[in-house]
This record gives C-alpha cells, sequence and structure tokens, in this order.
C-alpha cells in the first residue's frame, strides 16, 4: 500500500497538474480553456467539425421532421469581418428546399463542468430555429436523452424576444423528460443586437444566463457527469417551430462574435476531493510517472486519473 507521504505527494502533483491543465487561475474565479473569438479567414477545423445532410438513415429531418440540408459551404458558413455566420438560404439542394450549417467540437472540445459563454446575434422569422447546444461525447448512460442534452440557447424565430433553455434526460426516447426555462428580453428582440448566452455547469446543476442575468437554475447530477460537447446550428422547419410561410425572409443568419469555455475551481476541488477519496482506497502501481510531472498513474480497478480531470480536449 501508499504511504501516506506518497499519498500527500500524489495529491501535490496531481493538483498542481490540474492547474496547468486548466491554465491559471485568476481573481476572478474562473479562467478561459478553450476559445475561438472567429478572426481567421475561415473555419477553424482543429476546432470545429462539420455535421452534413438531414440525418438520415436513423434521424432523417435530424428527428424533428426539419426542412434543411447542412452543408459546409461558405455560403452556408463562413467567417465574415471577425464572425462566424450560418445562414440558411431558400435553394433546392439534395432533395431539400433550403440549406443551412451545423458545426460542433466533438473529440475537439469536450468538457466535463465549466462556464460557456457564447455571443451570438438571432435571425428571426416563421420557421427559424437557430441553437446553441450540448450532446454527451461517449453516451455513457445509454441513446438520447439518457445521456442528457444541455440546450444553452434555443430561439423560435416567431418569438424574437424570448429564448429557451433546456436539459433533457431520463430514458431512452419515448421515455425521455426534460426540464426548460425562459427568458424574455425588457424590449426589442435578440434580433436587434448581439447578446451573451452563458451557462454555469458544475456537480451540483447548470444555471442559465443572458447578458449576465440568471433566469433559470436545474439542480440535476446524472448524467450532468460526463464530457459533452458544443454544438452550433441554424434549423429551418420542425415539430417546434413550425414551417416558414410567406413572412418568413431568407437569407437567415446567425451570427456569432465569440466562444469561450471557462474551467471552475469549484469543480476543480470537488473532483480534487473525489480524486483523494480514490487515492485513499486504491493502489497506485506508477508512482514514477508523477515524479515526471504527469499525472497518468495507472490505480487498479480504476481509469488514469488525467482522463478523469481532463476539461480540455
Amino acid at each position: 500500500m501508499v504511504s501516506s507521504f506518497c499519498r500527500r505527494k500524489i495529491l501535490h502533483y496531481g493538483m498542481v497538474c490540474m492547474i496547468l491543465c486548466f491554465g491559471f487561475i485568476g481573481v476572478s474565479g474562473e479562467t478561459m480553456v478553450w476559445n475561438d473569438e472567429f478572426s481567421g479567414s475561415s473555419i477553424d477545423t482543429t476546432r470545429w467539425s462539420f455535421d452534413l445532410g438531414t440525418g438520415a438513415p436513423e434521424l432523417t429531418g435530424w428527428g424533428n421532421n426539419e426542412l434543411q440540408y447542412y452543408t459546409s459551404n461558405p455560403t452556408n458558413v463562413s467567417i465574415v469581418n471577425d464572425k462566424l455566420c450560418i445562414t440558411a438560404i431558400k435553394e433546392s439542394y439534395q432533395g431539400c428546399a433550403y440549406t443551412s450549417a451545423r458545426i460542433q467540437t466533438k473529440l475537439k472540445g469536450d468538457w466535463t463542468y465549466g462556464r460557456f459563454e457564447i455571443k451570438a446575434k438571432l435571425p428571426k422569422g416563421k420557421g427559424i430555429w437557430p441553437a446553441i447546444w450540448m450532446l454527451p461525447t461517449d453516451n455513457f448512460y445509454g441513446g438520447w436523452a439518457s445521456s442528457g442534452e444541455i440546450d444553452i440557447m434555443e430561439f423560435l424565430g416567431h418569438e424574437p424576444a424570448k429564448i429557451h433553455g433546456t436539459i433533457h434526460f431520463g430514458g431512452v426516447w419515448p421515455d425521455n423528460q426534460s426540464s426548460t426555462g425562459t427568458y424574455t428580453l425588457p424590449q426589442g428582440d435578440f434580433s436587434d443586437d448581439f447578446h451573451i448566452f452563458a451557462i454555469e455547469w458544475d456537480p451540483e446543476g447548470i444555471s442559465w444566463y443572458v447578458d449576465s442575468i440568471r433566469y433559470s437554475v436545474k439542480p440535476h447530477k446524472q448524467p450532468f457527469d460526463k464530457r459533452f460537447y458544443l454544438i452550433m446550428n441554424l434549423a429551418v422547419g420542425g415539430n417546434w417551430p413550425g414551417n416558414p410561410d410567406g413572412s418568413t425572409v431568407f437569407p437567415a443568419r446567425m451570427e456569432v462574435d465569440y466562444v469561450r469555455v471557462y474551467a471552475s475551481p469549484t469543480a476543480i476541488r470537488q473532483e480534487y476531493r473525489r480524486q483523494r477519496i480514490l487515492t485513499k482506497q486504491q493502489t497506485v502501481t506508477n508512482y514514477s510517472t508523477l515524479l515526471n510531472g504527469k499525472i497518468t498513474a495507472s490505480i487498479q480497478n480504476s481509469k488514469t486519473v488525467n482522463k478523469t480531470i481532463r476539461l480540455r480536449p
């Protein structure tokens, strides 16, 4: 068994490695661990991947009877004036009447806990459905929605002053559950200007914000204790918003100024305490790797420590 001195050393090196992994923790209590300011000339494919098509054959219409075909064409997704632009166009393409785009960070940006902040301007109109949301990287608890879904922001274009923040959980569809909060602007609508949409997610639950105003809190643990990745898309039509009509203006464009992900010291401390319990209970079989500045010690009957605490891709 490992002596108490060795355990203290392991915890010391582990905490150091966590701080190095997350970056320096400043006075504000949060530190940025991942971001995209969209300052380049094209989509950064080291951060983002494209979801293409209609979701067929498993999820034709992406499971919601949506009408668009997702592409990676510059007409649908591009960087313009340091903004990410996702544009829905009314055009015949691959059997669909509309094109648009959906980008995601799976295996390029995957996180358990933190603050997720997106500054965006949303398009309005009947049948327009922009969303900023998260899905589980590993489906640890099973298929949708038993492994969870976190909707940071959903917007129905026919209700231009209101946004929705939702979690999906419970059993596999159709035995799933959801819980939603909404926020309505006191004046104007979300197509007038940029607004900051954010969540703060820790082991106790998730809080939703618009422009630093907290409007919803959902206490929850499982399945929201595993890593999730980020998705941004602009859908056209579907079960929830309904289809476009003669009043809907195309092209419709969602603009994103930045995406920023911050580590939470609270989550780091809680994970540190959890690892401390694991260290006391289990035998470390390769302590020498810790002395080399790595937190990859193999623990009998357990995953490596670094995989458990990793917040950045």
